[in-house]
């Protein structure tokens, strides 16, 4: 049937697999990049990662860092069941239905509905989760791109296209960059310069709106405000960091369960093919993708996304149907994986990131 998985690994990560395989004990941080309905495509795997193997040696907290669908992924971990937490993130996600003509108020409140059914009063348990230590990306806005009218926003969102063409930095203009973290550990991440960054904890009351300013997608969704961040409105982290291309610090590796095998740095990159990572900052990471073969056999030969939203227009159960699809078959991945790292196959198996 053919592989299922790619796994890539930074310079430092691939000689450490090559050498001794990867461990639980290996994995100090754990990335979910944003991706929307992706997210359901690696279902499998996570529950793999987060309902056996990860729990097979006991080791200090592990840091959870991730940009839009990827902190909701790591705040369902944090539930006190972490399958049980993937698995209602999946059905709920899976249940959403926006028909034709829905406005960006309404489908507002219908992903802080989603939101609320998802962690309901377990926001304790995640701020005090013995296991892991969630951090969540958002991106204070800033000029035409604070505002929720279509005019300025549209007209704010391609002065960012045109800057960011010329350099990434400049994105800065536009948007700072917010690492919400569990107040118990620093963000796993060095000093963060490339772009005005802020750092922020994490509480009880600040905890749901964090969430959703990292799931809410300029034109989508209306802009956040998050108590205890710097005054502003927020939005998706995704939109500054699409893939979680970020100096990561400490000892341990950084495991990246992602949706492909590239690693794009932000969501206005994504149509520039000379934008690449930071080797340096990324060469503890080891990537761990559905391969091409993998994505060649499930339905539209690709993983869930949200144009599925207008190709299954007026046909919620037939999309439905294919996302469960979809998630039922990212069982392989998981039992990929594990057969790797069990056998210790996975050293023939890493390739340069």
């Amino acid at each position: 049937m053919g592989r299922s998985l790619d796994i890539r690994a930074g310079a430092v990560a691939l000689a450490h697999i090559r050498e001794r395989g990867l461990a639980p004990a290996d994995v100090a941080v754990l990335a979910g990049a944003a991706g929307g309905p992706k997210a359901l495509g690696l279902q499998g795997l996570d529950l793999a990662l987060f309902g056996d193997w990860l729990r097979r040696e006991a080791c200090a907290p592990r840091s959870l860092i991730g940009a839009s669908v990827g902190s909701w992924r790591f705040a369902s971990v944090c539930l006190p069941d972490p399958v049980a937490g993937l698995r209602r993130l999946g059905d709920l996600y899976t249940a959403q239905r926006f028909p034709k003509g829905i406005t960006v108020a309404e489908i507002s409140r219908r992903c802080a509905t989603m939101l609320d059914d998802l962690v309901g009063d377990e926001l304790q348990t995640i701020l005090h989760n013995t296991d892991y230590r969630l951090n969540i990306l958002i991106a204070r806005s800033k000029g035409l791109i604070a505002r929720d009218h279509r005019l300025p926003l549209s007209l704010g969102l391609a002065a960012v296209v045109s800057a960011n063409l010329l350099h990434r930095r400049l994105i800065g203009r536009f948007f700072e960059r917010v690492v919400a973290h569990d107040p118990r550990l620093p963000p796993p991440l060095h000093p963060l310069s490339d772009l005005p960054s802020h750092a922020m904890a994490l509480s009880h009351d600040n905890l749901k709106p964090t969430l959703l300013a990292s799931g809410s997608i300029p034109m989508i969704m209306n802009a956040i405000e998050v108590p205890g961040a710097p005054e502003g409105v927020y939005r998706d982290g995704g939109l500054t960091d699409y893939h979680l291309d970020l100096p990561y610090r400490g000892e341990g590796l950084v495991l990246f369960p992602h949706f492909t095998d590239r690693v794009i740095p932000g969501w206005f990159d994504k149509g520039i093919p000379w934008r690449r990572h930071n080797p340096k900052w990324l060469e503890r990471v080891v990537l761990v993708s559905p391969s091409r073969e993998y994505l060649q056999r499930l339905p539209h030969q690709k993983l869930p996304d949200r144009k599925d939203f207008s190709r299954y227009l007026g046909n919620d159960v037939g999309r439905e149907r294919y996302w469960r699809k979809a998630m039922s078959e990212s069982q392989r991945l998981g039992e990929e994986f594990l057969a790797l790292v069990d056998s210790g196959r996975i050293k023939d198996a890493v390739l340069p990131l």
